[in-house]
């Protein structure tokens, strides 16, 4: 199975919070999900805009951005974690700090390929 329908099949019709603080970078994002069939929720650009929409609840995955406007995406990912959302940390730096970095990373700059394959993986295992 190729990986566009894998991704296509895995993430149709999950809801995906998108934490991203580049708008560019956030559109583009946006539109890969909805063209794998997943319903983007956001984005959102910063920590407190991304913990209100995590407790509204309804959020089946999300893409964290770990760097926003100098905030830490830690206190999100803490959030998700204690809500059992799967989530993937996108990062420029390569690898996050404990005790987040078992989580899958999608390192920046990415293509879009990457991504659907990386929350395919979230609903696989």
């Amino acid at each position: 199975m190729s990986g566009q329908l894998l991704g296509r099949t895995m993430i149709d019709g999950k809801r995906i919070l998108v934490v991203e603080d580049e708008f560019i970078v956030a559109a583009m994002l946006c539109d890969a999900l909805e063209d794998h069939g997943a319903v983007p929720l956001g984005p959102v650009g910063r920590v407190s805009e991304g913990l209100e929409a995590i407790a509204a609840g309804g959020i089946d995955a999300a893409v964290l951005d770990w760097n926003l406007a100098g905030e830490s995406g830690s206190s999100l990912a803490e959030a998700l974690a204690a809500r059992e959302v799967p989530f993937i940390i996108a990062t420029g730096y390569g690898s996050v700090d404990p005790p987040f970095n078992d989580r899958p990373i999608l390192s920046k700059p990415y293509v879009s390929a990457h991504l659907i394959e990386k929350l395919a993986g979230l609903f696989t295992s």
